[in-house]
């Protein structure tokens, strides 16, 4: 499935043409361009039956966990350091969902940002971002049908959702 579309930056205003891509697989995932300088990647985390969000201050929104690529790093153990560094979560099982290429309509300037799915559990409370920036200053679990309450991406986040819930929990919003 692949859906395009687009979406003003909430921290640039800039305007991005968006392009999601299912993806089925992990060796799939590694014939893709390296994720880029603004992207890299983000999972939708579940922990039992709730949707993991964390807020992200300096974009001052809640968003699914995710960062950057780290020197040496394969895209799986990015994603597993980033969810543990936002939420002191640990990473029971992780599947592949997509990806997006986020392109500039002005400067073709384009970011990829792969999109997982992970069973997740606490290895204790969340107290405070481990990484270095502390950018993230809470985690929430929430109900999955809830989550654009908090951010809303739009058919892709749909496609997302829906993909997200069915690997999870054998089911749809």
């Amino acid at each position: 499935m692949i859906i395009n579309s687009s979406f003003i930056s909430r921290i640039s205003g800039l305007k991005w043409d968006a392009k999601y891509e299912e993806l089925d697989s992990f060796d799939s995932i590694r014939s893709l361009p390296k994720p880029s300088k603004g992207g890299a990647a983000g999972a939708f985390c579940f922990c039992v039956d709730k949707l993991v969000i964390v807020y992200a201050n300096k974009r001052k929104a809640w968003e699914i966990p995710g960062g950057g690529l780290e020197e040496g790093e394969i895209i799986e153990e990015c994603i597993t350091r980033e969810i543990k560094e936002e939420t002191n979560m640990k990473v029971l099982e992780l599947f592949p969902l997509g990806y997006d290429t986020l392109t500039n309509p002005e400067t073709q300037e384009k970011i990829y940002q792969l999109r997982f799915v992970a069973k997740v559990e606490p290895y204790g409370p969340f107290v405070a971002d481990l990484a270095l920036d502390g950018d993230i200053t809470e985690v929430k679990l929430i109900d999955p049908n809830d989550y654009k309450k908090y951010f809303d991406w739009g058919e892709r986040g749909d496609a997302m959702m829906k993909k997200a819930m069915k690997l999870i929990y054998n089911t749809s919003i």
